[in-house]
């Protein structure tokens, strides 16, 4: 049985999903960001204990087709933006119309459906968002930054930069740490109002 999972996205989520479901004596047949195939007996473990383990650690199964389709699209982006070589030369679009075999408008338009923003702002996001790491280890200039993710222009980079985040390109990279502390702090309080 093939599952589609929601809110697995990195190497760590791969682990807590297959140690979960081993521990309740779940054979898992393959893990990936996303995905997880096992060997299912109803007869051995109800569904419903699977779903309610995933459930305890963030993970829930997606069941309708296009929802599956908007998790794919974004585990893809996920992937092709932060564990991946970013090649500037791909379009985004033309990759994920190539990987999926649909129309950019169709996957647009059903990524906006389910995720409540446009599929190319959550691209940009995913790509400041790689800026800022890049940023944050220091070992690339601002051109290269900008050329690695596709950028035409150090001003093109810092342009979105700020859009997204709220600083410029320049105060972030004179310290990096207090602004991702900024942000974690009105993330935090922000998930307790």
């Amino acid at each position: 049985m093939h599952l589609h999972l929601t809110n697995m996205h990195c190497d760590c989520c791969v682990r807590v999903v297959r140690m979960d479901l081993e521990q309740i004596g779940v054979q898992v047949l393959s893990v990936e960001p996303g995905q997880v195939s096992i060997q299912f007996n109803s007869k051995e473990i109800a569904f419903d204990k699977i779903e309610e383990v995933l459930g305890a650690s963030g993970f829930s199964v997606i069941k309708n087709k296009e929802a599956i389709l908007v998790e794919d699209i974004r585990q893809t982006v996920i992937t092709l933006v932060h564990h991946t070589t970013y090649n500037a030369m791909v379009r985004n679009s033309d990759y994920l119309v190539g990987k999926f075999g649909k129309t950019y408008p169709y996957l647009s338009s059903v990524f906006s459906k389910y995720e409540g923003l446009t599929l190319e702002k959550f691209i940009i996001q995913q790509k400041i968002e790689k800026a800022r790491a890049l940023i944050e280890e220091g070992e690339l200039t601002l051109s290269e930054i900008a050329f690695m993710m596709g950028y035409s222009s150090v001003q093109y980079l810092s342009t979105q930069f700020k859009n997204v985040t709220g600083i410029s390109v320049t105060d972030y990279k004179k310290n990096p740490v207090l602004y991702r502390q900024q942000q974690d702090m009105n993330l935090n309080y922000g998930d307790l109002q």
